[in-house]
């Protein structure tokens, strides 16, 4: 079934990307098909002037990885333990790590403030404190594109913000490319370098001020309940 067509749009080195838009518009579709989960119906996807279909899945898993929302991980691996998964690309066939993948690990746990929680088990962990940790799993996997769905579902306001701002962060100080699908518009358009908008019209890329300026987000929602405002760059609740 076609959900969206005509989509265009290139991620570049060092860049947060946000991809937003209504429930059920096709997102989570979207970034399964980028990451070869599921065929597309048509079209090209390149990772470095390459097709995406030319690769197999070990050379593919070398240039991206994914954080998905499903949670669906052995809960009694240690912390350390599941981001050390992240280097199942580069061990030998038992997986025995060096000193170099341990380095990896320990950075990932450092740039994104987890390193304390390296010997707590999974289980132990709040929704917080996991989804960092799935995040730095994806850093030991050391690719330069990261793609991540809905990353701040069921954190509250706080660690919403914490959890893009970090990927923010990441971006710019690894020079990594990092996608994310997120209803989290407000934070997407000032903390993103780029927006992805899915429309059941269209489809829109650029940055988030001159999406504001084309009228893009005004039309996103039915405007009975909410609206968006130019001037703060924000949906308001009408009264």
């Amino acid at each position: 079934m076609l959900i969206a067509s005509n989509i265009n749009f290139n991620l570049n080195t060092g860049e947060l990307v946000g991809l937003v838009g209504a429930n059920g518009i096709g997102k989570s579709t979207l970034l399964r098909t980028l990451t070869q989960l599921q065929p597309a119906l048509s079209g090209e996807i390149y990772i470095n002037n390459k097709p995406l279909s030319s690769y197999s899945n070990s050379i593919l898993a070398t240039q991206l990885s994914l954080v998905l929302t499903d949670k669906s991980l052995s809960k009694n691996l240690s912390v350390f333990e599941l981001v050390a998964l992240g280097r199942q690309p580069y061990t030998n066939w038992i997986g025995k790590l060096t000193e170099t993948d341990v380095a990896l690990i320990n950075t990932s746990l450092e740039q994104t403030h987890s390193l304390e929680l390296s010997d707590k088990k999974c289980y132990e962990l709040s929704d917080g404190q996991l989804q960092k940790v799935l995040i730095a799993r994806a850093l030991a996997q050391d690719t330069p594109l990261i793609i991540l769905d809905e990353p701040t579902t069921h954190l509250d306001m706080y660690h919403k913000a914490y959890i893009l701002k970090l990927l923010q962060g990441i971006a710019k100080t690894a020079q990594k490319t990092i996608l994310f699908s997120s209803h989290e518009i407000n934070l997407a358009i000032q903390l993103c370098d780029q927006m992805l908008v899915m429309t059941p019209e269209k489809t829109y890329f650029n940055q988030p001020c001159q999406l504001i300026e084309q009228g893009t987000f005004e039309t996103l929602f039915p405007e009975e309940i909410i609206s968006f405002d130019k001037i703060s760059g924000s949906f308001v609740v009408k009264k």
